[in-house]
């Protein structure tokens, strides 16, 4: 299992647009890829899993991926991560 933390920068969060723009690189992947908000993860393939986490900007989050590629996935979506969200 490979992770890694990232501090949300958009404006509003992780709403409707990003989460989407999440959900449809996720999509990409074979790798399970979970998304962690304190207590609470979700699917990264999961719309609606996503938005109820009600993940706000400054809001540190974790990323794991786990699978046969998960340190490329790891890597490519901490880069998607950077310059989207």
């Amino acid at each position: 299992m490979k992770s890694f933390e990232y501090t949300i920068t958009d404006p509003v969060g992780l709403h409707a647009r990003p989460a989407g723009l999440l959900v449809k690189e996720a999509k990409k992947y074979t790798d399970t890829i979970l998304i962690h908000k304190g207590e609470k993860s979700a699917e990264a393939k999961k719309l609606m899993a996503l938005m109820a986490l009600c993940i706000l900007k400054n809001e540190t989050i974790t990323v794991t991926v786990e699978g046969e590629n998960e340190e490329a996935t790891a890597g490519e979506l901490e880069a998607f991560f950077k310059a989207n969200l």
